[in-house]
C-alpha cells in the first residue's frame, strides 16, 4: 500500500524518488489521524517551503486526481498529509495477501545465500540457559530470512578446540575415570573442569601440563586426540537432545577443529601480503590505526587461536557458499573479537568483509546473578525446558482437565514460553529469567498468544469454517474494532522485513503480541457466532486470517501453536 500511495504522491513532488516518499510514509498512532501519514517536514528543506504549505498543496493536487477506489479522504493537519483509505478496497487487498500468506515473501532474494553461525556450545560443557539466547535468536533469524526467499546455511560452530581441552585431559587423568564419564556424561566433565580451575590456582604446574596436552593435540598425538574425540561424542549426544526439545536443526556441525588445517594457508597469505608481524614471539595483524588491539594469529608456541580459526572459517565459507552475508550470533562480550577478525579480513583486501555481521545479545541471569561455567554457577537449558513443560502441564490440567494430548500441548506451551520470553526482549538487552513472567497466560507471553490462537481455532470449529470463503461483504468489517484488527494484519509484511533488516526477532514477537491483543478486543467487543448471517460470515473470515498470521508469525519465532488449550 505504501508503494501504491507513493506512486500517487510522487507525481506532484519534484526532486524526490518514489522510494524516498515510500520511506517517509508512516502509520499514525490513532485511526482518527488517518491510515497513513506523510510528514512534510522532511520535504521542507529541499522544496524551500513550510511543511504546512507543502501538505496543503499536495492535498489540493491529490483531491483532484486521487483514485477513490484506494483513498477516500486526505487531510492537511499541521504539516502532516493524513490519508484515509477506502476501507472496503483496503480490506479486500489485505485479505487477499493474508489468505495467500504472501506477506513478507520477496522473490528478489531467491537463491541468495546467507550463512549463519549460531548456538555454538563448547564441547564438554553443558548446554546452559545462556546458550538458549544464541540458539533461539539464530533459529528465528533463519526462519525470517528463509521466508524472505534466501537460501540459509545454518552452521553450528562448536567450541571443540583450544587450551581448555588440555585442562580437561589433565583433570580427567587426575580426578576421573572412563566409567565415571560414561555414566555421568557432561556432568562429570563439568565437575572436573571446575575442579581443575580451583586446583590450578594453588598449583600453577597444572596449567603448564594443560598447555602441553593441548600442544600434543595440535601435533596430532593419538592419545590426546582420542580422548578429545570421546569428549566430543558425549557432548554432541546431549546437545542434540536439547535441540530436539527446541525443534532446532542445523545444516552443519562444524567446529573450530575443522579449520585447523586451513590456518597455515591463512598465515602464508598474511605473510605474502605483508600483514603478519611478530610481537613477543607471537604473530599478529596490527590494527592500531583502527584504535583496536592487535589481531592475534598464532601464539608464541606456534599454536592457533580463536582469531586465526575464525578468519580461516570466514575464508572457507566465502569460497564454499559465496554468501551474500555471513551472520554471527554471539554474546556482546565478543564484539571486539569479531571487529578484529572482520577488520583483518578487510586488511587482506577482501571488499566483501562488509558482508560479515556480528549480531550481539545481552546476558541471561537468574535472580540477577550472571551464569558462569568456570565457577560452576550454571543452570542447564534442558532442566529449564523440562521444568517449563512440567509447570505448563500443571497449569493446563487446572484450566482444562479434559483436554486431550495434555503432554504434547504442555511441551509446546512450556518450550514456547521460554522462547517467547527471550525473543520478546530486544536481543541487546540483558534478560532476567522469571517464571511468573514466562508462564503467564496474560500479557506479553507465549502462552497468552498460544491461547489466543487456540481461541480463534475454537471459534472456527464452532462456525464450521475449515477454509476462508473470501466471497463476503467486507463492508461488514468497517466498524472501528474490526478495521483496527485488519490494519494489524496489514503490518505483518513490514514487520518481517524490519526484523530481517535489524536482525531483531523481537519485532515479530512484539507484533504478534499486538495482533493477539487486537484480536481479543475484537472477540470481546464483536458478536461473532450469533451475529446476523452476512456479519457472521465476514467476521469468521477475519478470525480465520488472524489465526493464520498468528501461526505464521509464531513459526518465525520457532514456536508451535496448539489447536486446543
Amino acid at each position: 500500500m505504501k508503494k501504491v500511495l507513493s506512486k500517487m504522491i510522487i507525481k506532484y513532488l519534484d526532486g524526490f524518488s518514489e522510494n524516498e516518499v515510500e520511506q517517509l510514509l508512516e502509520i499514525p498512532p490513532e485511526t482518527k489521524m488517518g491510515d497513513y501519514s506523510l510528514p512534510c517536514f522532511a520535504l521542507s528543506k529541499k522544496i524551500k517551503k513550510s511543511p504546512v504549505i507543502i501538505a496543503n498543496q499536495l492535498k489540493s493536487d491529490l483531491d483532484n486526481d486521487m483514485d477513490k477506489g484506494v483513498v477516500s479522504e486526505i487531510q492537511n493537519i499541521n504539516g502532516y498529509l493524513n490519508i484515509y483509505l477506502n476501507k472496503s478496497s483496503y480490506i479486500h487487498y489485505i485479505f487477499e495477501k493474508a489468505n495467500n500468506l504472501n506477506i513478507g515473501i520477496s522473490f528478489e532474494f531467491k537463491n541468495k545465500v546467507i550463512c549463519m553461525d549460531y548456538s555454538s556450545p563448547n564441547i564438554a560443557k553443558n548446554f546452559h540457559v545462556g546458550h538458549l539466547r544464541t540458539t533461539v535468536i539464530g533459529n528465528s533469524l533463519y526462519k525470517i530470512y528463509r521466508k524472505l526467499g534466501y537460501k540459509v546455511i545454518r552452521i553450528n560452530h562448536l567450541g571443540d578446540w583450544g587450551t581448555q581441552f588440555g585442562k580437561l585431559i589433565v583433570a580427567y587423568k587426575n580426578w576421573s575415570s572412563q566409567d565415571k564419564v560414561e555414566q555421568c556424561g557432561i556432568e562429570e566433565l563439568l565437575r572436573i573442569y571446575v575442579l581443575f580451575n580451583a586446583e590450578a590456582e594453588r598449583n600453577p604446574k597444572l596449567k603448564e601440563e594443560a598447555r602441553s596436552w593441548f600442544s600434543k593435540m595440535e601435533q596430532g598425538d593419538e592419545e590426546a586426540l582420542s580422548i578429545w574425540k570421546w569428549f566430543k561424542e558425549i557432548s554432541l549426544k546431549e546437545f542434540k537432545r536439547v535441540y530436539k526439545l527446541l525443534n532446532v536443526e542445523f545444516d552443519y556441525y562444524i567446529g573450530e577443529s575443522f579449520y585447523m588445517d586451513k590456518v597455515p594457508a591463512l598465515v602464508t597469505e598474511l605473510k605474502e601480503k605483508g600483514l603478519l608481524e611478530e610481537s613477543q614471539g607471537a604473530n599478529i595483524v596490527c590494527l592500531e590505526k583502527y584504535n583496536m588491539p592487535p589481531c592475534l594469529i598464532t601464539k608464541s608456541d606456534g599454536s592457533s587461536i580463536y582469531h586465526s580459526r575464525d578468519m580461516a572459517a570466514v575464508l572457507y565459507r566465502k569460497k564454499k557458499y559465496d554468501f551474500e552475508k555471513c551472520l554471527y550470533i554471539t554474546g556482546l562480550e565478543q564484539k571486539l573479537h569479531f571487529a578484529q577478525v572482520f577488520k583483518a579480513i578487510e586488511e587482506m583486501g577482501y571488499d566483501w568483509a562488509e558482508e560479515l555481521v556480528h549480531i550481539p545479545y545481552g546476558l541471561v541471569s537468574l535472580e540477577g546473578e550472571k551464569l558462569s561455567t568456570r565457577t560452576g554457577n550454571i543452570v542447564y537449558a534442558e532442566d529449564i525446558l523440562k521444568e517449563a513443560i512440567h509447570r505448563s502441564y500443571k497449569l493446563i490440567s487446572q484450566k482444562n482437565s479434559n483436554l486431550k494430548n495434555k503432554e504434547q500441548i504442555a511441551e509446546m506451551v512450556g518450550v514456547g514460553a521460554i522462547i517467547f520470553h527471550d525473543l520478546f526482549n530486544q536481543r541487546i538487552k540483558n534478560v532476567n529469567f522469571s517464571w511468573d513472567e514466562v508462564l503467564s497466560f496474560e500479557g506479553a507471553s507465549g502462552p497468552y498468544i498460544q491461547y489466543t490462537y487456540a481461541r480463534a481455532k475454537s471459534i472456527l470449529r464452532k462456525g464450521n469454517v475449515e477454509k476462508a470463503n473470501m466471497q463476503i461483504n467486507v463492508n461488514m468489517l468497517t466498524d472501528e474494532v474490526s478495521y483496527e484488527l485488519v490494519k494489524e494484519l496489514s503490518k505483518y509484511e513490514d514487520k518481517v522485513e524490519e526484523a530481517a533488516l535489524r536482525y531483531e526477532p523481537s519485532v515479530i514477537a512484539r507484533y504478534v503480541w499486538g495482533l493477539a491483543t487486537s484480536f481479543n478486543k475484537f472477540y470481546h467487543d464483536c458478536n461473532i457466532l450469533n451475529a446476523e448471517k452476512s456479519i457472521k460470515e465476514a467476521r469468521l473470515v477475519l478470525v480465520y486470517l488472524t489465526q493464520k498470521i498468528i501461526k505464521d508469525a509464531m513459526d518465525l519465532l520457532g514456536i508451535q501453536c496448539p489447536e486446543e488449550m
